[in-house]
């Protein structure tokens, strides 16, 4: 995966940063409160809503079972069309490829389609470097890029923001990147609106090459689907003289009746609407409509490690609603940059520590940021379980070892000694009931520490159990 966020801190010290902000919270609160509570009404609309999600859950458990043969499959029906699959083993050679396709058109920038996958490469960073401007069309992707930001949320990446913020951003920033901000912008979400219409209208109209990423991929025809509310979607998909699509080996499902399916779940689930307003799907090239040049740069990045594991390959089966963060009391406190990934939230502890591996500190910390209350479980479309994975990718960080799990295990392997001596054990009872009145109410030291500091130690009774049964039970 991308370096693009390693470097931050661990997740725990990243979110007791983000929880002292109290403007941040209240942006998320309002905002995840809305939209699960929309969702849950737009849910309840369906009676076969149980049978959508086990429908979902088995079509993506069988694609990822026979992944090899769609991806072939995949990669037939689309050259068929016109159109040329590349394969990119990790970020930095999907960059490499996506550049070179840009750069062999002529061009030095480009509009972009809302894309987690070139989001999760890096792809922007890349571009820049190589000199190619790389213009995010999306309302809220917009907002993160004009104002030198991240996203953190999968749905609505600008859901840290308030519209007065918003406001500043677009009078500050958009004259660097193009049409400025109309004079006297308020914050009313009409004028917002309008002022990145207007901002994004000329580089529609001027650019060559477009990017995107892809919600599935249909292997029997090789047609790529991208669902979205604002149109600029299908500006970016349908203007463009070249049409460049990066999306993850994971996507695809193998027929247009699987399609259907998430069609019906995927909306409800994100947007908490029954269809998404623009569905825009392409197959190949055509003479007389749309870009006359298609490339598909699929990307494995860490998946097929993904894949390998029994257990965290369900995290494959996302489907990119947010419907988890939404729930999640730890991502509403904490925010998404604390993540330090483009996959924030409960899914994004599961997804990003196999995708980039557990061996930096956020990563190792990212199966932790989660109080396993199992409510993404309850809303995931396709059941994902992520309690039983970030238990599962917690073992696997514990056997990895350093100085916290060290001394846990030296603790574990000290108490099943007493334990399984029962004169020691005894006496050791009754020593800390002799001496109950010295001990402190609080833990020391950085890890058992954090513990105490919300809850007092139990009082240690006046005398052990086993010697008050043999005085009261004999």
């Amino acid at each position: 995966m991308s370096g693009t966020y390693l470097g931050m801190p661990s997740f725990p010290k990243a979110a007791h940063e983000a929880v002292g902000n109290t403007t941040l919270r209240a942006n998320l609160r309002h905002a995840t409160h809305t939209i699960r509570d929309k969702r849950a009404k737009a849910v309840a609309e369906l009676d076969d809503w149980a049978l959508l999600r086990e429908a979902g859950k088995q079509i993506k458990d069988h694609t990822l079972r026979h992944l090899d043969t769609y991806l072939v499959q995949l990669e037939e029906s689309v050259t068929a069309a016109g159109g040329v699959v590349h394969w990119a083993a990790d970020a930095d050679e999907a960059n490499r490829i996506v550049t070179r396709l840009v750069k062999e058109t002529g061009e030095s920038e480009v509009v972009k389609v809302k894309s987690m996958a070139t989001q999760e490469i890096g792809l922007n960073e890349a571009l820049e470097e190589a000199g190619i401007a790389a213009y995010e069309t999306d309302l809220a992707e917009l907002i993160v890029q004009l104002g030198h930001d991240r996203p953190s949320h999968i749905l609505v990446p600008a859901i840290h923001r308030n519209r007065g913020e918003i406001r500043d951003i677009f009078a500050k920033e958009m004259g660097q990147w193009g049409r400025p901000a109309p004079e006297g912008l308020t914050d009313t979400p009409a004028e917002l609106a309008e002022a990145a219409r207007l901002h994004l209208r000329e580089k529609f109209l001027r650019a060559k090459v477009g990017i995107s990423g892809a919600n599935f991929m249909v292997a029997e025809t090789g047609t790529l689907v991208v669902v979205e509310s604002e149109g600029n979607g299908r500006m970016c998909l349908t203007l463009p003289e070249t049409l460049i699509s990066v999306v993850g080996i994971e996507k695809i499902v193998p027929t247009w009746r699987d399609l259907e399916v998430f069609l019906q779940t995927l909306p409800r689930s994100s947007t908490a609407e029954r269809m998404n307003p623009y569905t825009s799907t392409w197959t190949g090239t055509t003479d007389t409509d749309g870009p006359q040049t298609f490339h598909l740069v699929l990307i494995d990045n860490g998946r097929t490690d993904t894949l390998a594991d029994e257990v965290g390959r369900q995290a494959l089966r996302c489907i990119r609603c947010s419907a988890c963060l939404n729930v999640c009391p730890v991502y509403e406190r904490a925010g998404g940059h604390a993540y330090g990934s483009v996959y924030p939230g409960p899914i994004g502890a599961i997804l990003s520590p196999q995708l980039r591996g557990t061996a930096s500190e956020i990563d190792a910390s990212l199966p932790y940021a989660s109080s396993l209350c199992g409510a993404c479980y309850e809303v995931c479309p396709v059941a994902i379980d992520i309690p039983e994975v970030l238990v599962h990718l917690r073992e696997k960080v514990a056997d990895q070892g350093g100085k916290g799990h060290r001394l846990e295990k030296a603790a574990i392997k000290a108490a099943g000694w007493v334990l399984d001596h029962p004169g020691a054990l005894a006496a050791g009872e009754r020593v800390a009931a002799k001496t109950r009145k010295l001990h402190p109410k609080k833990l020391p030291g950085p890890g058992a520490g954090q513990w105490t500091n919300s809850r007092d130690l139990p009082e240690m009774p006046a005398e052990p159990f086993r010697d008050w049964w043999k005085k009261n039970r004999t």
